[in-house]
């Protein structure tokens, strides 16, 4: 008992250090994800079209969001270890390589949401419609999406700058510009979705609008606080002197961040794949849908918090060459992501009924979100545990083996799982959302066995 304690639960200097990383992690996708809340409740009042049509859209501009995250957070994997090693020019170096990135991805985005973007939201409206109006539907999502594509630069750059600030342990920052961000995103919803203190009442383009505004401000503090900062975040200096990244390093990032692109971009199609498994059990699963994963994200900020702390201080004990601290650190918040999300997830499940609520749509909806918030709790302990896995495996370089992990391991059981019950039984959507969950277990014992190899622990700077 004592060894398992020693091994799995930290002393007092620990936490203190978990949170001097994680809280500020906690606190801004708390934000985040409220207003998020807040903006879908907003939405919500105008129907269930309007809900559906922006739903729809945010699950495509999901795949952009993750390849930014991914492509960055790729080369971010060095960036930890540079700062763990002292290298302020290698953190400059995969700072170039992150601005190209971004700009490839974005440009690639953009272009594809406005060639193939009514195509990609009819292929959620191919199920029934449960009384609701699925032309409208195309409309306000065409609408929305017409107005969001405008946002996508402005992603790419403050990721770029917050992304550097969180791998090189200041946590802070990115908390307070995504602070601004959802409340400016929060207050311009409210003005333009229902046309307060004589701005036009724009519905769907103002929810589009307001998150548009919010994300340029976001960029801009986050580069104001950088060129302010530069003498004691000494990596900023210089850091556009050129744009040019040494050849070699250019090999070795593309080698290693790729499969995180990779994973990413399919884990974020194969969830799109899964919402529209979900969809052919009408317009209403949609909706439902919609609430359930927005209350989810409010729930599971705590263990998506461990993944990012895991990255962070592995990462960077991983550069200094200190091997036994990153493993007996990750041991310590992969137990800590777990025990609290049992209780998070319990409290999740029993109120479920409450949340759908609050929404302005019709009852079949209402149950539907229920549903899916109750399973979503029922295995928050399971989420927990991959997430951390998966942030810890990658810490070390391993990116291969995540990416044949993560989005392999979705598109070979979870898709084909949830379209054969989708397609061929009379299963609810629910209890096919519950058995696509159930199959993640394969990959838990998978992650478990990796994680007790050690294949994660190495140093890839030196």
């Amino acid at each position: 008992m004592k060894y398992l304690k020693q091994k799995y639960i930290g002393d007092k200097a620990f936490y203190k250090m978990l949170l001097s990383i994680a809280l500020p992690i906690i606190i801004q996708n708390a934000l985040m994800n409220f207003v998020s809340l807040l903006d879908n409740i907003m939405v919500g009042q105008l129907g269930t079209e309007q809900l559906s049509g922006v739903a729809i859209v945010n699950q495509l501009i999901f795949i952009f969001y993750l390849l930014v995250f991914g492509g960055l957070s790729g080369v971010g994997i060095y960036t930890a270890q540079f700062y763990g090693n002292k290298d302020d020019e290698g953190i400059r170096q995969t700072f170039r390589y992150k601005f190209w990135l971004g700009l490839i991805i974005s440009v690639i985005a953009i272009l594809v949401f406005l060639w193939f973007g009514d195509f990609f939201i009819n292929k959620y409206l191919s199920g029934a419609s449960d009384g609701g109006d699925l032309e409208a539907t195309l409309v306000y999502g065409r609408q929305y999406l017409g107005i969001i594509l405008f946002m996508i630069p402005a992603v790419a750059l403050s990721q770029m700058y917050l992304s550097t600030l969180r791998e090189c342990g200041q946590t802070v920052v990115p908390m307070v510009a995504g602070g601004v961000a959802v409340l400016t995103n929060l207050i311009l919803d409210y003005v333009l979705i229902f046309g307060k203190f004589g701005f036009p009442e724009m519905g769907v383009a103002g929810a589009a609008l307001g998150t548009v505004i919010a994300r340029y401000v976001e960029f801009l503090i986050a580069v104001i606080w950088s060129f302010c900062n530069r003498d004691k975040h000494t990596y900023f200096k210089g850091i556009f002197s050129t744009l040019l990244v040494p050849r070699d390093k250019v090999f070795k990032f593309f080698v290693t961040g790729t499969p995180i692109l990779i994973n990413e971009g399919l884990w974020s199609l194969g969830i799109a794949m899964l919402g529209q498994a979900y969809s052919l059990r009408g317009l209403n699963v949609v909706a439902g849908q919609n609430i359930a994963s927005t209350i989810n994200n409010i729930f599971n900020i705590v263990f998506i918090a461990m993944g990012d702390a895991v990255a962070i201080i592995v990462g960077q004990y991983l550069g200094a060459g200190d091997m036994k601290k990153a493993k007996d650190y990750d041991n310590k918040i992969i137990t800590t992501a777990i025990l609290s999300s049992i209780i998070i997830g319990t409290f999740m499940f029993f109120t479920a009924p409450l949340y759908p609520e609050i929404y302005n749509t019709n009852d079949m909806a209402k149950l539907v979100a229920t549903h899916f918030i109750m399973v979503q709790a029922a295995f928050m302990p399971k989420d927990s545990f991959l997430h951390t896995s998966y942030f810890t495996i990658r810490a070390g370089g391993k990116t291969i083996v995540t990416f044949l992990f993560d989005s392999v391991f979705m598109l070979v059981f979870s898709v084909p799982a949830a379209y054969i019950m989708s397609r061929y039984t009379s299963l609810g959507p629910a209890t096919i959302f519950a058995l696509v969950h159930t199959v993640d277990f394969i990959k838990c014992i998978v992650g478990y066995i990796l994680l007790r190899k050690n294949v994660w622990m190495k140093n890839i700077v030196k």
